[in-house]
């Protein structure tokens, strides 16, 4: 079932062709509409939702949302949001881009920014598209990684093997082995973007095959770390307050310099298709590693070393992480 939110804050809703002479110098808030094909708690969409009510709270936009949409359903949401007359469109289009693309197409004063595996070059002028290019971060937090394993042994479980995954878990691995050349790892895809029950169970057969840190790339993987007493690693968002015996580290994604960047060009009247991955890289402010929280004083100095000589390295343009956007197997 599709649950539509509002949320508008700011001035009173314009009309799209009231609201052109405003947009075109910087003035006023625009209608944003967010669609989303899982709940606005998944931490993946979490992201983005979050940088979306931090543009409406400034009053750059007025904001509103449906979110569990189906794929089958999602160009009828994208339609109905199109002739509601809002000025951008946000969401991912990983599971319908096709379809999502020929909807693009045919509003073409409708701004439209999803996330995407594939490039802003293979859709309409209106189309831009983004992804969480937060390699740098899961490669620190690999090192991390790297250096609290006891067994070299490292369970990883993702959603779907797409570019974003793969990319995150390439970054991480290359991570773990700056510590552990040695380490092996156990790769495997649930097959959703939300489903804890089956990314737990995933998670406990790699456990009892000798894992003893996990990648949660998905909900549900650093409960089963915490019910068996291993440690885990976060993804995009920072969960450690909720597992603080068990996540000694995430690497986090910041949407708001995409979203903001965004907005800025739909008010210049200057959107086009666009690829806004680069917001999403360290040296953009696109991704961090959040703070060790209970693991301060517990992660070897040596590993702290070489992030803290890593991270600076990425900022300055002086080191940069792989981008492997193959599928990850299983193995050393």
């Amino acid at each position: 079932m599709t649950t539509r939110r509002h949320i508008l804050i700011g001035a009173s809703a314009l009309s799209l062709t009231a609201a052109l002479p405003a947009l075109a110098d910087g003035h006023g808030p625009i209608k944003v509409a967010g669609i989303y094909t899982v709940p606005v708690e998944q931490q993946w969409v979490s992201r983005i939702h979050i940088a979306a009510e931090a543009a409406a709270a400034r009053g750059d936009i007025e904001y509103e949302f449906t979110e569990n949409v189906a794929n089958t359903d999602y160009p009828r949401v994208m339609r109905e949001y199109a002739e509601s007359g809002v000025d951008m469109i946000v969401g991912e289009i990983f599971g319908v881009e096709r379809e999502a693309r020929e909807v693009a197409g045919e509003y073409p004063d409708t701004a439209f920014l999803m996330g995407s595996s594939f490039k802003e070059d293979m859709g309409p002028a209106n189309l831009a598209v983004f992804d969480n290019y937060i390699q740098d971060a899961a490669y620190l937090s690999g090192i991390i990684a790297g250096s609290m394993t006891e067994t070299g042994n490292i369970g990883m479980v993702g959603g779907f093997p797409i570019p974003e995954v793969n990319r995150l878990m390439h970054a991480f691995m290359a991570g773990v082995r700056e510590m552990r050349e040695d380490a092996t790892f156990q790769v495997s895809f649930i097959g959703s973007w939300f489903d804890p029950p089956k990314a737990k169970e995933t998670a406990f057969a790699m456990i009892e095959n000798g894992a003893d840190i996990m990648y949660a790339e998905r909900f549900g993987v650093s409960d089963a770390a915490q019910e068996r007493g291993v440690l885990a690693i976060g993804n995009v968002i920072d969960t450690q307050a909720d597992y603080p015996e068990t996540v000694v580290a995430s690497a986090i994604w910041h949407f708001e310099p995409t979203m903001d960047a965004a907005i800025a060009a739909v008010k210049a009247g200057e959107f086009t298709a666009a690829d806004y991955g680069r917001y999403s890289f360290m040296d953009r402010g696109g991704s961090s590693l959040a703070p060790l929280g209970t693991f301060e004083g517990k992660v070897p100095q040596e590993a702290l070393d070489l992030v803290a000589e890593r991270e600076a390295a990425i900022k300055a343009g002086e080191f940069s992480v792989e981008i492997n956007d193959s599928e990850p197997t299983s193995g050393s």
